[in-house]
């Protein structure tokens, strides 16, 4: 009797060690098509990790900023012109009952230079603000140097000013207890504030005292902004209240905003932009898959001679196929691994730039690595089939 033919198996060791030796011989070729893979999860990654880094920070920004704190301003209404909110807004604001703290500023006519010796029209942008002793609380700023405005400084001739202001004025720091020309006189620089991330403004500003500006400048200290700090839970009530309240005869000359919104619509307009990265990663990622098929196909077709003499050795259709599919895999591993390190990378190092949390989310480290494997999968599975239905006789007769 003829003996019982013992079926051919390949092992995983055999799959590993037949599809890397493949690879292996067409370096440049597997090195490119890897690539290729490389860059779309590096992309998707990168995108990913910075957009998760970015909303941390901007969620620890409000969190430290708070989002309760409102502005109140003049508005214009219809058909009444420039608008401007009463002298008694400040303490009408200040009898509402969640309201926890008010400050005002009121602009000043008055332009602010480093020297005496005035070219005409050099401000360089910078305005004058009294302001209330209580207004960097309310803001919840702090002081690059020196000191705010007290009781007893916001009668004299003293100023404090903006991050942005000190720098265009050339004042870095209080050594030489410097002085700036202001109005007609000289004030000296009491303190510099640290940027202000919910008033911009400010930042540009040469803040003084509300007793100093009625003295040296006969102003009147009408608010020309309000700044509310109100309890958490009560920001939208106060928020509906804050117009009739301000200004009961012309409710609708009064602007209410709450600074955080524009901080939100940043993080909006980046998730926008995110999608939109998510989608050329998504390009790159695809057409890195189609390297993979390309290479295979031309693959097959350049070993044609070793799928005949493997088919008439024993091997079987499923064999080959698998041979093949893994070639694919196995580029798509290299690939997925060198893009979530490359992603990983791009985004600890912009993270660390730009002075954010570094926060890679979970779902980018494995999804990439799995969608490059999908890909690969997909990309191999055609030339795979098509290497396993050559006829063992017709690949050797024709090489």
């Amino acid at each position: 009797m003829p003996a019982e033919l013992i079926p051919s198996k390949l092992h995983s060791r055999d799959i590993l060690r037949t599809s890397s030796v493949g690879l292996f011989t067409r370096k440049l070729r597997a090195a490119l098509s890897a690539l290729g893979i490389m860059i779309g999860i590096a992309s998707m990654v990168a995108v990913l990790g910075l957009s998760e880094s970015s909303k941390s920070d901007l969620l620890a920004q409000l969190d430290r900023l708070g989002t309760n704190l409102l502005t109140v301003q003049a508005g214009t209404g219809i058909g009444l012109g420039n608008a401007q909110l009463p002298d008694e807004a400040v303490a009408m604001v200040e009898r509402i009952g969640p309201v926890d703290e008010v400050s005002s500023v009121s602009d000043i006519d008055a332009n602010v230079y480093r020297t005496d010796y005035v070219p005409s029209g050099q401000s360089r942008g910078i305005t004058v603000k009294s302001v209330d002793v209580d207004l960097l609380t309310t803001m919840q700023g702090t002081l690059a140097a020196g000191r705010f405005l007290d009781e007893a400084s916001s009668t004299y001739p003293t100023v404090v000013l903006g991050a942005v202001a000190a720098e265009r004025l050339g004042i870095l720091d209080l050594d030489g207890n410097p002085l700036v020309w202001l109005g007609d006189q000289w004030f000296a620089v009491i303190g510099i504030l640290d940027p202000l991330d919910l008033s911009a403004d400010l930042d540009r500003t040469a803040m003084i005292g509300q007793e100093a500006a009625a003295t040296y400048f006969d102003s009147e200290n009408i608010p020309s902004v309000i700044y509310v700090r109100t309890a958490p839970e009560y920001v939208d009530t106060v928020m509906g209240v804050l117009g009739a309240t301000t200004n009961p005869e012309n409710p609708d000359q009064v602007e209410v905003a709450r600074p955080t919104d524009a901080l939100e619509a940043r993080d909006a307009a980046e998730s926008a932009f995110t999608s939109l990265f998510l989608g050329l990663g998504a390009v790159a990622l695809l057409v890195g898959g189609i390297g993979i098929a390309n290479v295979m196909v031309i693959s097959v077709l350049e070993r044609r001679a070793e799928i005949g003499l493997r088919r008439a050795l024993g091997a079987t259709k499923r064999h080959i196929t698998i041979q093949f599919l893994s070639e694919a895999l196995l580029l798509a591993v290299i690939g997925g691994i060198g893009g979530v390190i490359l992603g990983s990378a791009v985004t600890t190092g912009y993270a660390s730039i730009r002075g954010w949390g570094i926060l890679i989310p979970e779902i980018a480290l494995i999804g990439g690595f799995v969608a490059a494997l999908v890909i690969g999968a997909v990309a191999g599975l055609y030339p795979a089939i098509r290497a396993a239905r050559l006829s063992p006789t017709e690949a050797l007769r024709t090489t």
